[in-house]
């Protein structure tokens, strides 16, 4: 394998690789996408990763790198010359999206999934109202990390921006199967108005799914989840 040759082991439906390939994107960068079936995992993902065993890996020459938000950070820093910053060049601005990131895929992520999990009315009323929550502290961090304008990133998409951004397709899916509007223009406009911004980007039309695939998904995994339940 060439020392510059970019491969991505992926699944199409994962968030996590989603973004991934929207910051690949952003900087321009060729790579070979390689789809994986994560219920029949290839000898080339274990290889990659074979302590968590999951995507996205990053393959640059003979290394590989694990985690999304991790591999965000190694493409901006390694291809820093190639296209915009995607972290913030402050110190504290940086440590600031790093935390507003991992709120996203420690709280906002299982709150939605969550809903979609969730085997009573009671719960899944109960994680609506988290993902509510949790987009409502997010409104507030566009305020102050984008200065007004257009992106958390400012004048263009940055670290958040792809981190929440890679999540659209499944909050949408999330408000289709829950009956309940998460996106709400009177609870958090700056978002709304944000997220139409985003998906016009051609970072979002090259890699997000549409939402009825993701909706399809979702259900299957959904009756998946009620066979295995009953079973025996």
């Amino acid at each position: 394998m060439a020392e510059d040759e970019l491969k991505l082991l992926g699944m199409w439906a994962s968030p996590f690789v989603i973004r991934v390939r929207m910051m690949l994107e952003e900087k321009g960068l060729s790579y070979e996408y390689i789809e994986q079936d994560l219920f029949n995992k290839s000898e080339l993902l274990l290889k990659h990763n074979p302590i968590h065993k999951k995507v996205p890996v990053l393959i640059h020459g003979d290394r590989d790198i694990c985690e999304s938000l991790v591999i965000l950070q190694y493409i901006d820093e390694k291809w820093s010359g190639t296209g915009p910053p995607v972290l913030p060049i402050d110190p504290h601005d940086r440590a600031i999206a790093r935390v507003w990131a991992l709120y996203i895929d420690d709280k906002l992520l299982p709150s939605f999934i969550g809903f979609m999990k969730a085997a009573t009315e009671e719960a899944k009323a109960e994680k609506i109202a988290d993902t509510q929550t949790a987009l409502e502290l997010l409104e507030g961090a566009l305020k102050k990390c984008s200065a007004g304008k257009d992106f958390f990133g400012g004048d263009s998409t940055g670290y958040l921006d792809v981190t929440l951004g890679s999540h659209l397709a499944w909050i949408k899916t999330a408000e289709i199967m829950s009956g309940a509007k998460l996106l709400d223009e009177t609870k958090v406009p700056l978002l709304v108005d944000w997220a139409k911004r985003f998906i016009t980007l051609d970072c979002a039309k090259k890699t997000l799914p549409s939402v009825d695939r993701v909706e399809k998904y979702a259900r299957e995994l959904q009756v998946t989840r009620w066979k295995v339940a009953t079973a025996n």
